[in-house]
């Protein structure tokens, strides 16, 4: 690149290639337009900065970028990098662009002091430690690392090493002759200590019956000391992860063995049951506005996240903005699950050393008087860092038994390890199987469709009555929801035929086919929808699930779309599908949509062939929505699973490194 022009020239040939975003492209113009004398190589690495975090990195990495410059576009496979056959040639690869240019010399040229800063004054683009912000990213990753490191201080231990044994032992009850440690009752004493804590696990490894016993050790602490009781909020990242929680909730809350606690109906009513969305907590609107800041902040002492994971950056960020300083912070999750859409992997850069411990000495010896449970020495390091002593990973799923094939299944996904009856052909285990169709209409493949959505039509084709009682209304919508849950298609693309458009367009024309539903009519009885936006009038969020039902309103039949109400004990929320401009079908949905939510069953549909959005990480995501069967549905062979088992999420952020500093 020998000048400006030749730059934005380069640039304007990625977007019209759809390698780059027209967001992208327009932000180096506008760099450019502000400042005539900036180098191409400024105007190149801007647009790769902003290209970035559309694909949820918070920053570019300068050598991580020279070592792979293709990682740093949206590029296609190499047979279809030319958008018509009738082009001349493709755009300029970025190794080319990019050759001869190494670290230094490029970082020297983003020295610019118009438009490139180290964080103080008012530049668009920041560069520090060899990253490439945008200031407001830059600045969201340097609030979140100093609203964690604030409340990571140890605090005074709220009750006498010997009162916080017996109340662990009561909420703890182990078999006399277990000799393993009990890894629940060291994430609830780790994040006693301080007003910051991380709990990380798998599916079924007591995350929510951990933080509930915390709650209830923080209530009962506060209490005994003759104060009021702890304002306590929960709340989840979507609707549906808000509703799942509801529902873990209710069923454990009143299984809690308080009485050891003291006043055991008092503590118990100081716990709350209720879950909102992040959103709706926070008084988000629309442009950004919302109730809740740092010059208005939240009214709570205890704010617990489920599904953290699924949180990105800027909500992070908006989230501490708005806690008050000596608020605690408790953040559940688990940290192999995908990383949110949007740039950031906060869960997963603060679990990076979860595994390992890192426990420093004085910790483990704090947790055995406090919990009577002993760390393995292999968890305990002298080395260790202040963010480690907040960190808890949770080990044993009670999900999953040992020899659950779901579990192992995941386990070997994890460790990257394709499992032997998927190499071999020979026979699943039970609870696991998988199908090569050779076409999105093979036989086998629609079989296993309408056995599994077979059950939710015929409930709602049982209760098309004439029911006009709002109970019974309510009633027969929860059944339909709870048997949409039996059975779910995920899929790893949104577009082409083994993606979530092809998908949703074959499986109505079988269920018409199959008479279940009325293929000329586009909101027919028991279409599944997803809300894709926020509606703040309606009070729907991104990620809630509705079924469209036909409803008896004054004697006149109409269709409503019933969704789940997470802020109404059981309720239900009727809407006419008129007012919904954003929502779509989800037959089959995204395994990134899936996050928070369950099913009996899972169909997860891998495209053929080695695609950069198929990853270990999906993989996993996918595998554990299911609670009783997963089918893997292959149509490229097994070839495809063992792509993606070799394709890691990295995202490129400083976070981690401002928390563990070098």
């Amino acid at each position: 690149m020998k000048s400006v022009a030749e730059a934005l020239q380069i640039i304007e040939q990625w977007h019209e290639a759809e390698w780059l975003r027209g967001v992208d492209a327009a932000f180096a113009r506008f760099l450019a337009d502000q400042c005539p004398q900036a180098s191409p190589a400024l105007l190149i690495a801007a647009a790769l900065a902003s290209h970035q975090l559309g694909r949820g990195h918070v920053c570019l990495d300068i050598a991580a970028t020279l070592d792979d410059p293709t990682a740093a576009l949206s590029l296609p496979p190499p047979d279809r990098r030319l958008n018509d056959p009738q082009d001349e040639a493709p755009p300029p690869d970025p190794d080319s662009v990019l050759a001869g240019l190494g670290v230094e010399d490029w970082l020297a040229q983003l020295r610019d002091p118009a438009l490139v800063g180290d964080g103080e004054g008012t530049t668009p683009l920041v560069l520090e430690d060899g990253r490439l912000y945008l200031r407001r990213y830059w600045q969201f990753e340097r609030a979140v690392a100093a609203g964690m490191a604030s409340r990571l201080a140890p605090l005074p231990p709220p009750l006498a090493p010997a009162e916080l044994q017996a109340m662990f032992a009561a909420l703890f009850p182990t078999d006399k002759g277990a000799a393993s440690v009990n890894w629940q009752k060291i994430a609830c004493g780790i994040a006693l200590r301080q007003r910051f804590a991380v709990m990380t696990g798998g599916p079924g490894t007591g995350k929510t019956t951990t933080v509930l016993a915390l709650l209830a050790l923080l209530q009962a602490s506060t209490l005994a000391g003759g104060k009021a009781a702890l304002r306590i909020h929960l709340a989840a990242p979507t609707g549906k992860a808000a509703a799942r929680l509801n529902e873990s909730i209710a069923s454990r809350i009143d299984a809690l063995p308080l009485s050891a606690l003291g006043d055991a109906e008092t503590i118990r009513q100081a716990i709350p049951e209720r879950v909102t969305t992040l959103h709706r907590l926070l008084g988000l609107g629309g442009q950004r506005r919302r109730r809740y800041n740092a010059r208005n902040p939240l009214p709570l002492d205890v704010l617990v996240i489920d599904e953290a994971s699924m949180v990105d950056l800027e909500m992070m960020a908006t989230v501490i903005d708005a806690l008050p300083a000596e608020a605690r912070l408790i953040l559940l999750g688990d940290r192999d699950q995908l990383a949110s859409v949007e740039a950031g992997a906060v869960l997963g850069e603060l679990c990076a050393r979860a595994e390992a411990g890192h426990y420093w000495p004085q910790t483990a010896e704090w947790l055995q008087q406090a919990t009577a449970e002993a760390l393995p020495q292999e968890v305990v390091d002298a080395e260790g860092a202040l963010p480690d002593q907040a960190i808890a990973m949770l080990r044993e799923s009670h999900r999953f038994a040992a020899d659950s094939a779901i579990g192992e299944l995941a386990g070997s996904i994890n460790a990257g390890r394709r499992p032997d009856w998927l190499t071999a052909r020979a026979t699943p285990p039970s609870g696991v199987s998988w199908l090569q169709p050779d076409s999105p209409t093979a036989d086998e493949w629609r079989d296993c469709v309408l056995a599994g959505c077979s059950d939710y039509l015929q409930k709602v084709r049982d209760g098309a009555g004439d029911k006009t009682d709002k109970s019974e209304q309510d009633a027969w919508a929860r059944s339909v929801l709870a048997a949409r849950q039996q059975f779910q298609v995920l899929a790893a693309l949104r577009h082409g035929p083994w993606g979530v458009t092809g998908l949703n367009a074959q499986i109505e024309q079988w269920l018409a086919e199959a008479g279940w539903i009325a293929a000329d009519d586009p909101w027919y009885p028991g279409r599944p929808v997803m809300m894709t936006r926020n509606d703040y009038a309606l009070g729907l969020m991104n990620g809630d699930l509705g079924i469209t039902l036909p409803l008896l309103v004054d004697g006149v039949r109409r269709i409503r779309v019933a969704f789940a109400d997470s802020d109404a004990d059981g309720g239900v929320r009727w809407v006419s599908p008129l007012r919904l401009a954003h929502a779509e079908t989800v037959h089959a949905m995204t395994v990134h949509k899936s996050q928070g939510s369950e099913f009996n069953e899972v169909a997860l549909v891998l495209p053929p062939g080695r695609n950069p959005l198929v990853t270990r990480e999906l993989l996993y995501t996918g595998v554990t929505r299911a609670r009783d069967r997963v089918r893997l549905i292959l149509p490229g062979g097994p070839g495809s699973f063992a792509a993606a088992l070799g394709q890691r999420v990295r995202r490129a952020s400083g976070l981690k490194s401002r928390l563990w500093p070098e």
